[in-house]
């Protein structure tokens, strides 16, 4: 990335001009692609796997590599048979990927992940092992709120999101709305005090809140809106500007994403059926995520401009009936992995404008607050530590990457132990490289260490060196 947006206003004598006319002074197609260029022209989704997904079951051990014997460790703490867990190697088969990079166990995904493994297959898919942090809470609300903070060890302070200190190093402003959640509520991520985040569940149901008493009173009350928000925005007093320039901004969004609905299903009827067919809430969610990536590239309406994403599937805490072949997470498995294997599969058959397609520009991260118990329970797991990421995209370097966690050696909870240790062939991969090779290599954002410090301490336990360039990104 050439420039920030900031630097390319100020360089083109339209900041001040931009702040003075507000959200809509970039309407046009042109100029909104010449600041995507600038920007770096990319799409970036994020995906939570809320409630702490069984990683051990999900990238499986298919055999024992040169040493670890992870496949016989895994046949010992996940028993087979009813109310078991253990998933036999002939039905890895379809789901086998590569190898671990250094002890060279074979690996596989669940079995009802073929979406996953035809995206890998494809090359479309990097799959990282080991992604932790120091000092690992089991609690979800803890946990989960360090992978959005992405400051485990309040080394940053506050409560603002990583993508959110992204969004701030990236100067927008009240203006913008550069980022769309597919929620009742903005994701803790993207929390910060700068910009906004549209939050929506569809844009069928999304409008300005006009009661229903009177519509012929629509005009006068928007005509208020409009005043009381366009004065705070020219106030000196800088909360009551924000809070103006944010008004506008989040009228003008509700006066303009309900458009790409109708766009979107008259466009697309196809793929806008292939959806509704698949029947889930996932599916349901990565197609308002395409309806809104759709618009934005084609310039359809002049507020809709958003880049980057956030869905949630909550449902992975499978203290029981988690189930091997059926079950829980097998169910949510097969869920996530149709849903978006058809998504990047609709973003594939989407023409970009300049060449290629949508999804060339587009990145999918999956990710889980944390894994489960190495040994499971009765019929389930408990909370763990260490788990896969998945990244999702024709950009990516397809292949596995990280360490498996060493299921050998537990701690007292029972769970594999996070390291940095550069000795120690299960070195874990701390989830803030993943996510800071994202905003390097995908997102242009020079030095990550601004979102992500490093922490202090000893460098065998902490994360001290941070590594932004982990190879799955070129």
């Amino acid at each position: 990335m050439a420039f920030t947006r900031r630097q390319f206003l100020t360089r083109t004598g339209l900041l001040t001009a931009g702040a003075a006319l507000g959200p809509g002074f970039l309407p046009g197609s042109v100029m909104r692609r010449a600041l995507a260029d600038y920007m770096g022209d990319k799409y970036l989704v994020l995906l939570q796997a809320d409630g702490g997904n069984d990683g051990l079951n999900t990238v499986i051990p298919n055999g024992n590599g040169s040493y670890g014997a992870l496949r016989s460790r895994y046949e010992i703490v996940r028993t087979p048979g009813s109310g078991g867990l253990q998933i036999d190697e002939d039905d890895l088969t379809a789901t086998a990927i590569g190898n671990d990079p250094l002890s060279g166990t074979p690996l596989a995904l669940h079995p009802a992940l073929t979406g996953f493994e035809a995206l890998y297959s494809d090359g479309n898919l990097a799959v990282v092992q080991g992604c932790g942090y120091p000092n690992q809470d089991l609690s979800h609300a803890t946990s989960r709120g360090y992978w959005q903070t992405g400051d485990p060890l309040k080394t940053v302070g506050g409560n603002n999101g990583w993508m959110g200190r992204f969004l701030i190093a990236m100067s927008y402003d009240a203006n913008d709305i550069s980022s769309v959640n597919v929620r009742a509520s903005v994701a803790e991520e993207f929390i910060q005090p700068t910009t906004n985040v549209l939050a929506f569940t569809r844009l069928s149901n999304f409008t300005f809140p006009y009661d229903n008493y009177d519509s012929n009173d629509d005009a006068h009350k928007r005509a208020a809106y409009v005043a009381l928000y366009g004065a705070a925005a020219v106030d000196a007093e800088p909360t009551r500007k924000f809070l103006g320039n944010t008004g506008t901004a989040t009228l003008k969004a509700s006066e303009h994403y309900p458009a790409v609905d109708a766009i979107y299903k008259s466009d697309r009827p196809s793929w806008n059926s292939g959806y509704t067919s698949l029947g889930t809430g996932m599916a349901n969610n990565l197609r308002e995520v395409a309806k809104v990536i759709y618009a934005t590239e084609n310039g359809f309406e002049a507020e809709v401009n958003a880049r980057f994403f956030q869905v949630r599937r909550g449902g992975y805490d499978t203290h029981s009936n988690q189930g091997a072949l059926t079950g829980r997470q097998r169910n949510l498995h097969l869920e996530v992995g149709n849903a978006v294997n058809y998504f990047f599969n609709d973003l594939a058959a989407m023409p970009a404008v300049g060449g290629g397609t949508v999804a060339d520009k587009t990145l999918i991260v999956w990710w889980s607050e944390f894994s489960r118990r190495v040994t499971q329970n009765a019929t389930g797991t408990d909370h763990g530590s260490q788990g896969p990421m998945f990244l999702i995209g024709p950009g990516v370097n397809s292949g596995v990457y990280g360490n498996h966690p060493n299921i050998n050696t537990v701690n007292s909870s029972g769970n594999t132990i996070y390291s940095q240790n550069p000795s120690d062939p299960y070195r874990s991969t701390d989830f803030r490289d993943v996510f800071g090779t994202v905003l390097k290599h995908w997102l242009g954002l020079t030095d990550p260490s601004d979102v992500f410090p490093a922490d202090p301490g000893d460098p065998n336990k902490f994360w001290t060196l941070p590594n932004f360039d982990l190879g799955f990104l070129p």
